[in-house]
């Protein structure tokens, strides 16, 4: 079993940067593959991205290429998403999920998930 915490939404102006954070309990982090998704209001949540159990793969969603950075601290336990130029698109739940295959972009294949954490983007 793994629980899973994000931390570091909040409200930007497009343009701007936030981290996310992502804390994970009660497993061995370093076994998991993370990944991100995100769901906006009336829509389905969708892969943003991902990375492997020990940090050296990573993919990204075409969306978000070039702008979001997945990172992860095993030593920490925690998982890390920086978003740079944000968009009002960009806007959603955004989640933290964990399963022990890789890669894997849908999220039917994880098996554990956070709470989100709520991001906004204004123009």
């Amino acid at each position: 079993q793994v629980q899973l915490v994000e931390s570091g939404g909040g409200s930007v102006q497009a343009g701007g940067s936030l981290r996310l954070s992502c804390a994970a309990s009660g497993s061995t982090f370093s076994n998991y593959a993370m990944g991100w998704f995100r769901q906006a209001p009336g829509k389905d949540r969708n892969y943003v991205t991902i990375i492997s159990a020990s940090g050296g793969s990573t993919y990204y969603a075409g969306s978000v290429k070039g702008r979001f950075t997945i990172s992860r601290d095993n030593a920490k336990n925690t998982v890390y998403l920086q978003m740079n130029s944000l968009k009002p698109e960009d806007t959603a739940i955004y989640y933290c999920a964990a399963n022990t295959r890789f890669p894997r972009y849908a999220g039917s294949s994880y098996d554990y998930w956070g709470q989100g954490t709520q991001v906004t983007v204004s123009s």
